[in-house]
């Protein structure tokens, strides 16, 4: 292997690291008498120039990516995965600047190390195409979220989280490791694009059992990482839970690697079919009739995914009318939005770009979810609760606190012209371009009868923020920096949903044209 071109594919990575290792030595060996708020700017300061200067090094990194020595592609930095990584890089920008005015701990510089490393290990997914590397950067990323999870230690809440969110990982990841060694015994290879393309020659008396397992297994540890329904259970306690920082950043940056993760499935297995030419009836989500091991594979996959997304649009949907704590609420609500998302990945072909339009949805939802954290944390700093009634009176309390409320709760429900809308119209636009049959239709269906439930929490929200009265006028005081950022990511959600082609875009110039 070329070592030079291995540092060179992961140099983000690589500055994310030493930006880590900054923070800590300046915090630790400089600014440790500091004031507080001194020490939060300083560490976040330098946490942004690192994710800056990571996203400047994505422009050097080698077209097509880094292969093994026998020729298997370890990491890739085309399409969905350059995508992903940008996008993660932005979204870890944002979580950082929103801890300015934070006062959760006095662990700044631990905090903002652990937030790069676990941003590593997101660009670590979202480039991967082996099983291996896949594997340790789940487990990175993971590692830094259950320490951020915990790190309000004055909570009995984030350590109770903390801990459920702890065990159920460490189950999740039993499950994905014993299912990758599933397929790794059947495809002799760890690399994607060998175990799709050795599904050729399987032999459907042999494997079959043992695929149908390593499927499920797989889905069960990816579905966890997701909190799609029924691996959900972690999600609300967890951003109920932890800081809101913490919950902003797993709630964003983790479901983009996760889901640009699930992307990388999809397409290995499309890249081998159309070697085969195969493209014409192996649109993921329309096989039917007796087919071989290969198009077997991909219908189970399918039919997981699509079980798996129904469950979660449902499920989270309707527990979230229920909730009285808005973190809860948004907690349900991402299971919801997770499971759009995998409708899209249940139903991915080439033709429709699905690719695009989930990861169009991922970065939108993102953008929207940390800005919505943004939020709730200064109104629970204000009033020391996230319940509905602490939202009383808030268009009088912080005006403008409330206008980014109203702006990011809308484009959640889906509401035009917000970036909300676009990013549902786009990826059930989708689902429907790769089949127009009864099944499809009817999961489009349902996931638009959710919508419009969802629409109704999110007003409850809204009306507490605008039309009840309020309890308490006291003027809600908000760090300048945090009202800005929350001001910026209100304005690009609405200028992304009054010009959608300017994401479209930018996504479809990372892919070949046709």
């Amino acid at each position: 292997m070329n070592y030079a071109d291995l540092f060179r594919m992961t140099l983000p990575e690589t500055v994310l690291e030493l930006a880590a290792l900054i923070v800590l030595v300046v915090d630790l060996g400089f600014l440790r008498k500091a004031a507080l708020q001194v020490r939060v700017a300083t560490a976040a300061l330098l946490g942004v120039c690192g994710c800056g200067v990571a996203l400047f090094a994505l422009l050097l990194q080698m077209p097509g990516g880094l292969t093994a020595p026998g020729g298997d592609l370890l990491l890739t930095a085309d399409g969905s995965s350059a995508v992903a990584q940008t996008g993660i890089l932005a979204l870890t920008v944002l979580t950082l600047l929103l801890l300015i005015d934070t006062d959760f701990t006095r662990h700044v510089g631990e905090y903002v190390a652990v937030v790069l490393m676990s941003a590593t290990g997101g660009l670590l997914i979202a480039a991967a195409q082996d099983l291996l590397v896949i594997f340790v950067g789940l487990e990175l990323l993971s590692l830094g979220l259950y320490i951020l999870t915990a790190f309000a230690k004055s909570s009995g809440k984030s350590a109770e989280a903390a801990l459920k969110y702890y065990l159920f990982g460490g189950m999740s990841a039993a499950f994905l490791l014993f299912g990758f060694s599933y397929l790794y015994g059947i495809s002799g290879s760890t690399n994607l694009h060998r175990i799709m393309l050795a599904a050729y020659g399987w032999n459907a008396y042999h494997t079959s059992t043992l695929l149908h397992v390593a499927l499920v297994m797989i889905a069960a540890g990816l579905g966890f990482k997701v909190a799609a329904v029924p691996f959900h259970l972690w999600a609300p306690d967890t951003y109920e839970g932890a800081p809101a920082p913490s919950a902003a950043f797993i709630a964003s940056v983790s479901k983009l690697a996760s889901f640009a993760l699930l992307i990388a499935i999809g397409t290995a297995a499309l890249h081998v079919f159309d070697d085969h030419n195969n493209v014409a009836r192996v649109s993921i989500g329309i096989l039917s009739g007796s087919e071989p091991v290969y198009l077997g594979f991909a219908r189970s996959w399918s039919l997981i995914l699509t079980v798996l997304a129904a469950a979660s649009m449902v499920l989270g949907n309707l527990a979230a009318l229920a909730q009285t704590s808005v973190r809860r609420l948004l907690a349900y609500s991402a299971i919801a939005h997770g499971g759009y998302i995998l409708l899209g990945l249940a139903y991915f072909s080439y033709t429709s770009r699905s690719a695009e339009a989930v990861l169009y949805y991922t970065l939108s939802y993102g953008l929207t979810t940390i800005g919505a954290f943004g939020v709730v944390g200064e109104v629970e700093r204000a009033t020391g609760s996230d319940r509905l009634d602490a939202f009383l009176g808030l268009h009088k309390r912080s005006p403008l606190l409330a206008a980014a409320l109203l702006v990011l709760f809308l484009s959640l429900a889906g509401i035009p012209p917000l970036v909300g809308f676009w990013a549902k119209f786009n990826l059930f636009a989708a689902v429907l371009g790769v089949s127009t049959g009864a099944v499809p239709l009817a999961l489009v269906a349902l996931a638009v009868a959710m919508s419009a439930v969802s629409l109704y929490y999110y007003l409850q929200v809204l009306k507490r923020a605008y039309v009840m009265p309020a309890v308490n006028e006291t003027p809600i005081a908000v760090h300048p920096v945090t009202l800005g950022v929350l001001l910026v990511i209100a304005a690009m959600v609405v200028a992304l949903g009054c010009l959608p082609a300017l994401l479209q875009g930018w996504i479809a110039g990372f892919y070949p044209v046709g």
